[in-house]
């Protein structure tokens, strides 16, 4: 499904998102914090743009993308040649035990099989220390903002979605895969449960995305 609608992943984020979604890849980046000189990895990095804003906090952190959606990454590449791309499985890294200050992803737990399993990889390949981040679409919460957004996202985003790639069943799946999701609160104890300290998320964008944060 991702390698179809790659060549229109951008755009159709900057539109669902209002342009915002790389200001909250940017807000995620600077919790992830990455170090001078250190090694960052971005899990399913599609085209590259959270690796790209890790490198927007830190120039001169090195960071690893890994996706096993292949045309995304190679649009990525061309975006970002500064970014080391690399085929493979979130929930099966091809990386050694800590070896990373910090690894992040975006909008791509809702999709994992195993969100508890995603996180317990995070955590194997982080170093003492490294810090975890994941940014997500979510439900708001306050009741007539929730339903605006509903409206929006439920029955505007999909027509406009289908339109624009061509491939309406991936923009039908995107609400459907945010309505099945954990709630926040949810997705703090997974990572508690694999190992994370000081766990904790944020509200971004009115309530319609989180970010959550833990220490290895």
């Amino acid at each position: 499904m991702f390698n179809g609608i790659a060549p229109r992943y951008d755009l159709m984020n900057a539109v669902m998102t209002l342009g915002q979604h790389q200001a909250m890849r940017r807000i995620a980046a600077r919790l992830a914090q990455p170090p001078r000189d250190g090694c960052a990895l971005d899990l399913a990095t599609g085209t590259g743009d959270f690796a790209a804003a890790l490198r927007d906090i830190e120039p001169s952190v090195r960071v690893i993308g890994v996706d096993f959606a292949l045309e995304m990454m190679r649009l990525g590449k061309k975006k970002y040649p500064a970014t080391d791309f690399v085929a493979g499985d979130m929930l099966q890294l091809p990386v050694n035990n800590s070896s990373f200050d910090c690894a992040v992803n975006g909008f791509v737990l809702r999709n994992v099989a195993d969100v508890r399993g995603a996180f317990a990889e995070m955590y194997r390949v982080l170093k003492p220390g490294g810090r975890a981040v994941s940014l997500e679409i979510t439900t708001p919460r306050a009741p007539i903002w929730k339903n605006i957004f509903g409206i929006y996202f439920d029955h505007i985003m999909p027509r406009l979605g289908g339109m624009l790639s061509g491939k309406p069943d991936a923009y039908r799946y995107l609400p459907q895969s945010v309505r099945a999701f954990y709630k926040p609160e949810q997705v703090c104890e997974l990572m508690r449960a694999v190992g994370f300290r000081e766990v904790a998320f944020r509200w971004l964008m009115l309530g319609t995305m989180a970010v959550y944060v833990g220490m290895k």
